[in-house]
């Protein structure tokens, strides 16, 4: 099938916001996975969450609930596995349940190049940082991304080098990337951001 699978990312233990599920604390009265999901959804045909804890509080928005196949909380590529394990399209996005401020065109600027260089996976690019958690695969790299996970490997930068990938600017937006990490963050955000979206 056609299409775009979007993979919210929020299957994390949360250790530098005192091992709270990230996704699940509020901005703005909002769970922080809510303001992700009601940014990607409209770009994505289908949508599920990633998640290790609290499942049923994850459900509540809706979508499938993917945990990862591989244990120990092993990171954002066991998460992406997951994902690409629960969907059939094409093609899937990443993003982090802690990033409620991610590119409304995310989707469509990562596609627009990963077709051009015909690539296996495109990544959003701010100044000279790439930003991995915000990625377009394709969903035939699975069984590469399986070998790579069964070998023992975690390191998403050293799994990406294996792939042909295509890095997407936004410093256009660069903000839009802003993740919150810390209580001291999530505060900050909460005094300094206009309210409203």
């Amino acid at each position: 099938m056609q299409g775009v699978t979007g993979i919210v990312l929020a299957g994390g233990q949360g250790r530098r916001m005192g091992g709270v599920d990230k996704g699940l604390q509020a901005l703005e009265g909002r769970p922080m996975v809510a303001w992700a999901i009601e940014r990607l959804a409209p770009q994505v045909d289908t949508l599920v969450v990633n998640a290790n804890q609290n499942l049923e509080a994850y459900r509540a928005f809706g979508y499938p609930v993917v945990s990862d196949a591989v244990g120990g909380f092993a990171g954002p590529l066991a998460g992406l596995h997951a994902g690409l394990q629960a969907t059939h399209t094409a093609l899937a996005v990443t993003v982090p349940c802690d990033s409620p401020f991610l590119p409304t065109d995310l989707v469509a600027r990562l596609r627009a190049a990963l077709d051009a260089q015909d690539a296996d996976l495109a990544v959003a690019k701010t100044g000279s940082q790439p930003q991995p958690v915000f990625s377009l695969v394709r969903r035939r790299v699975l069984p590469h991304l399986e070998r790579f996970l069964q070998s023992g490997g975690r390191k998403i930068d050293a799994w990406y080098a294996s792939l042909a990938v295509v890095e997407v600017s936004f410093d256009d937006q660069a903000e839009a990337f802003s993740n919150i990490n810390t209580r001291d963050e999530l505060a900050r955000f909460e005094l300094e951001r206009p309210k409203g979206r």
